[in-house]
């Protein structure tokens, strides 16, 4: 348990905002931190209530685990669905990424299916690809060897096996966030508030049941744990021992987080800064920091040499930062000296040196390597903030997706239904005035009181728990992230989960408003610390108990018989090495139910590949035959998929349908009714995927209709040959 102590020489005063943080004896049988057997206490009471807490983790990490499996199963009825079910079950990118498991398992040995990867022709027509390098596969590659390791084939299909690791790493999340709140607070409470708020907010902590495959899915519970490892190695109780122990598990977790997910270095990024404020606001020693940034170079640079060399980790701006970031700390050695305004001076033109070193150096590394993967995202972020062209294509794409717009207000909503919204406010609140006293106190001359400098160890005033401040500053920059992007709230919804339980279960904001209250005793505080918490506990189970049981038994079964019947045509009816053109999301369920090559993918981390995609597209545009067979055949494509969920789109607003896309991006004006820019002009050619349907003959000549049902229409592009006839150089089309 932790409180606020007395300075020395004020015996009798209550303590002020300024107060250092400093852990007490616990004065209840909860408040023993999860490392308090590693200082010594070997006392029956240490032990038994940390078994019992440590026990309480696991059991809601299995009962969060067992939730979404349950959901998934009675949404799909997957037990009971035809396999091609099944993998239609796993949309969009979720598809692909499982397709290379698959492929993995079925290939004759691990060396063979690690080659195929390696040296991959069938994602990309008329290309060979490294699928390790460009894309984060390493966990189905390490799942697939798993399976093929383990004596389970008998009795546990190759499917389930994965989806139960993916559910699996849920109870690792659910485990993190209560270990982080344990640490803060001291008491288990805490953790257990956390993992029920976590459950009860399923819909805006995770999306797991019915998007098994994300990559997040498998790298936030790896970020949860290394915040954990960061929130354990800033306390200052641990011996040289347990800070390397600490060191190397933070390593590691940072390195299964970096392997996992390609937006890593945006999330490390982010990080990056708040360590970067710590260490201005002088609330990490040097060795601190240093051994923060190296951590992160590490697992970065780990994760860059299993990826072949992927530039795309060299150039990021993350890499850019922390070494200017190390390199100007080292130069600027005076930095906290002078006075108050004196100081903030120099942070400032500290800060502004660092932020061009880094920008000059990721300008030069890019350059260098000539790296233009990520340009996209970049684009993204500047056209959503007004900085940027509005018609581009890829940033467009991005810019009309819910996921990637602001945050809706009805998330709030739904997080003060399950009583998270509002302690974490007052927790937010008061723990950043606390933090901005305690930094202003920092930046002060150490010389203008001789009181601070008698009452800390080290010669200058500690007024805030690091492993605190660094929670904070984490919510904080992570919330900023989750209302500007809607897709990144689930980095801050889980961590605000152990925040505000923090809020409920510690002893410095309930002293903060005893002491306001002039009530403030060790009986009382004690009371409400574990009162409250349990009070929460009692009601969120008698709200929300009957609606989890009630959401438990509703039974639905997946129904799709379109997509089943264009993917057994395909399988059966189609050459093995024929390449399909169509949309990303389609052509990576084909990827994985068939086993066709593609002409593009979801995964958009490639220049080439979006200039494809965009390409393909034309096929939903105002594009003449004739060019859209030209694009067709330059991409390798023996057939196009055309979907009239796409062609006759009305799920988006106009503007944001994708042929409005294409028509803004080609300079044509978007169909339906509404304004258009005065520069757009109209199109010489009707909407391809509408006039194909006509069957004129001047695209049956190109194009022969093979399959069609309700959703979707597949035709087969006939190839050109050049007639016979002497001094005819024209083209004519054969079957």
């Amino acid at each position: 348990m932790t409180a606020l102590r007395q300075r020395k020489g004020s015996k009798g005063k209550e303590p002020s905002l300024g107060a250092e943080f400093q852990p007490q004896q616990p004065n209840c049988c909860t408040d023993h931190h999860p490392e308090k057997i590693l200082h010594g206490d070997w006392s029956w009471g240490a032990i038994i209530w940390t078994s019992i807490g440590w026990s309480v983790s696991v059991g809601l990490g299995l009962l969060c685990c067992i939730y979404v499996a349950t959901l998934h199963e009675n949404d799909l009825w997957f037990s009971n669905i035809k396999e091609v079910e099944r993998e239609i079950s796993f949309r969009t990118e979720c598809g692909l990424y499982y397709s290379y498991y698959k492929q993995m398992l079925q290939a004759p040995s691990v060396q063979e299916g690690l080659s195929e990867l390696i040296h991959d022709n069938l994602t990309e027509s008329k290309r060979t690809i490294n699928l390790l390098q460009r894309m984060n596969i390493y966990q189905e590659v390490f799942l697939s060897v798993l399976y093929r390791l383990l004596p389970i084939q008998s009795y546990l299909e190759p499917v389930y096996f994965y989806i139960y690791t993916v559910f699996s790493l849920q109870a690792v999340y659910v485990i993190a966030l209560y270990l982080t709140a344990w640490l803060l607070s001291g008491s288990w409470l805490a953790g257990t508030l956390t993992g029920l708020w976590y459950i009860l907010n399923r819909v805006d902590t995770t999306r797991v049941e019915f998007t098994i495959s994300l990559r997040e899915n498998w790298s936030l519970p790896f970020l949860a744990l290394q915040v954990t490892t960061i929130t354990c190695y800033l306390r200052p109780q641990l011996i040289a021992l347990q800070q390397k122990v600490m060191v190397w598990l933070m390593y590691v977790t940072t390195f299964c987080f970096c392997l996992t997910w390609q937006f890593n270095q945006f999330i490390l990024l982010v990080q990056a800064f708040i360590i970067y404020t710590l260490d201005c606001a002088d609330f990490l020693t040097t060795t601190q920091v240093t051994t923060l940034y190296l951590v992160q170079v590490s697992g970065l640079l780990s994760v860059w040499l299993l990826q072949f060399c992927n530039s795309m980790i060299l150039g990021s701006l993350v890499l850019s930062f922390i070494v200017a970031a190390l390199f100007v700390r080292h130069c600027q050695s005076g930095l906290k000296t002078g006075s108050l305004l004196v100081r903030l001076g120099k942070m400032l033109l500290h800060s502004a040196m660092v932020l061009l070193l880094a920008f000059t150096i990721n300008y030069l590394a890019k350059k260098a390597l000539q790296l233009r993967s990520d340009e996209h995202i970049f684009k993204f972020i500047k056209s959503k903030f007004a900085l940027g062209p509005t018609r581009d294509f890829d940033a467009s794409l991005y810019l009309c997706e819910e996921a990637f717009g602001l945050l809706p207000l009805d998330t709030l909503e739904r997080l003060a239904g399950t009583l998270l919204l509002y302690p974490y406010i007052i927790t937010l609140l008061l723990l950043s005035g606390m933090l901005a006293m305690a930094a202003l106190q920092k930046l002060r001359p150490k010389g203008s009181s001789a009181e601070e400098r008698k009452g800390a160890g080290d010669g200058r005033p500690v007024a805030f728990r690091p492993d605190v401040a660094y929670n904070l500053l984490h919510t904080l920059f992570y919330g900023l992230l989750a209302f500007s992007t809607m897709r990144m709230k689930y980095i801050w919804t889980g961590h605000m989960c152990a925040v505000a339980a923090y809020g409920v279960c510690g002893t410095e904001l309930w002293t903060l408003l005893l002491n306001a209250l002039r009530c403030n005793t060790k009986v009382l505080l004690r009371l409400v610390r574990y009162a409250v918490p349990l009070v929460m506990i009692g009601c969120l189970y008698y709200k929300f108990w009957p609606k989890v049981m009630e959401e438990l038994s509703e039974l639905r079964e997946f129904y799709d018989p379109d997509t089943v019947e264009l993917m057994t045509w395909i399988s059966t009816k189609t050459p093995k090495q024929a390449v399909f053109a169509g949309s990303m999301q389609l052509l990576a369920g084909i990827k994985l139910c068939t086993g066709r090559v593609l002409t593009n993918h979801p995964h958009y981390e490639d220049k080439d590949l979006r200039e494809r995609t965009r390409q393909v597209y034309q096929v939903y545009a105002r594009r003449s035959p004739e060019e859209v067979y030209d694009i067709l055949r330059a991409a390798g494509a023996d057939y196009v998929v055309l979907e009239n969920s796409i062609c006759y789109e009305r799920r988006h607003r106009r503007g944001c349908r994708l042929r409005d896309l294409l028509d803004l991006a080609n300079g044509h004006i978007m169909d339906g009714p509404g304004e258009n820019d005065l520069d757009l002009v109209p199109a010489s050619h009707p909407r391809f995927c509408e006039a194909i349907k006509m069957d004129t003959a001047a695209y049956n000549a190109l194009f022969t209709r093979t399959f069609q049902n309700k959703t979707f229409h597949v035709y087969r592009i006939k190839k050109k040959r050049k007639k016979s006839t002497k001094g005819s150089s024209e083209p004519s089309v054969t079957q």
